[in-house]
């Protein structure tokens, strides 16, 4: 019998499981606990898999447990089980139910309050059943929870971290920024405005090392300015909506911030050139992952909503 023969007959999903809990809670006392067992039966399911492998999965120490090499190993083919699987049955339950289902979607915080938004808006109008369960955060978070599967897609800017990363980028559009004040504001009242002439109004900005950041200072720094006076600091668009809207304030937005979910007729984007720099947002994935019907009804939902803002931009 061959060995990847017997290692099907012996390796049991169930024992693959004890293992990554095992390594999860840093004990077996633990695992026991969180899994509602004797440590016994840990200690058997452990021991049926390195008897099954030939090989120790597990060093024990004062500190705990930690896994080998070989432990590593096997719990990096685990989690990709376990994940097909997942997606699996999810793809069983949309075929006996085409209405419902679930989709896990990460969005840098920006995206998340428009675009992202109306692609949601779009698909739950479609499927009123369907669950969407949105995170946002930095994109470097989500793509580390993107590699652990606990996302199912990112709809986020193009970042150098994707770069050397088992991911596909598909890009659904480019994306400009404009400076925007509110409607009350005396400067939207003009037809042109210098750069120059804004430097010391209160604006309200992200924190630098954000993309919109770095347009700003690129802004200033080719008209010869200084950083403009940063009264806020807020990285939450909504919170810099509200502000640039008592018409006190000024701020940098991407096009897509104003236009989505919905237009903001108190926003109003001044007459300002800035340099023509543009940021690629797409679809973000795993490569060779298995998606759910939902998840790829959900890109086929963003391809639609981003097709007339490709071409705009």
């Amino acid at each position: 019998m061959q060995m990847s023969d017997r290692i099907g007959k012996r390796i049991r999903l169930q024992d693959v499981h004890v293992l990554m809990a095992v390594v999860q809670a840093g004990s077996m006392g633990k695992a026991a606990r969180h899994l509602n067992t004797s440590q016994p039966n840990i200690s058997k399911a452990i021991g049926d898999l390195e008897r099954a492998l030939g090989v120790r999965l597990l060093d024990r120490h004062r500190q705990g447990i930690e896994p080998t090499e070989y432990g590593r190993a096997l719990l990096d083919g685990g989690t990709i089980v376990f994940d097909e699987l997942r997606q699996t049955v999810k793809n069983i339950e949309f075929l006996a139910d085409p209405t419902a289902g679930e989709v896990r979607i990460g969005s840098n915080t920006a995206l998340a309050a428009s675009f992202t938004s109306a692609v949601i808006d779009r698909l739950s109008q479609r499927y009123p059943r369907m669950t969407v369960r949105l995170v946002s955060g930095f994109n470097e978070t989500l793509l580390e929870k993107l590699r652990a599967r606990d996302l199912d897609l990112l709809i986020a800017r193009r970042f150098g971290a994707i770069d050397g990363e088992p991911v596909d980028f598909e890009s659904l559009f480019d994306d400009t920024c404009v400076i925007a004040a509110g409607a009350e504001s005396p400067w939207v009242r003009r037809r042109r405005i210098a750069l120059a002439e804004l430097i010391n109004e209160p604006w309200v900005l992200p924190p630098r090392g954000t993309g919109v950041i770095s347009i700003a200072q690129e802004s200033f720094r080719a008209a010869g300015l200084d950083y403009p006076r940063t009264v806020v600091v807020a990285d939450s668009p909504l919170a810099r909506m509200n502000l640039v809207a008592t018409g006190r304030f000024l701020t940098i937005f991407t096009v897509s911030t104003l236009r989505f979910p919905v237009k903001r007729p108190e926003l109003k984007v001044l007459p300002v050139e800035l340099p023509p720099a543009r940021f690629p947002n797409g679809i973000v994935v795993l490569k060779n992952r298995t998606l759910t019907p939902v998840a790829r009804l959900f890109i086929e939902a963003a391809r639609e909503v981003a097709r007339p803002l490709a071409k705009r931009l």
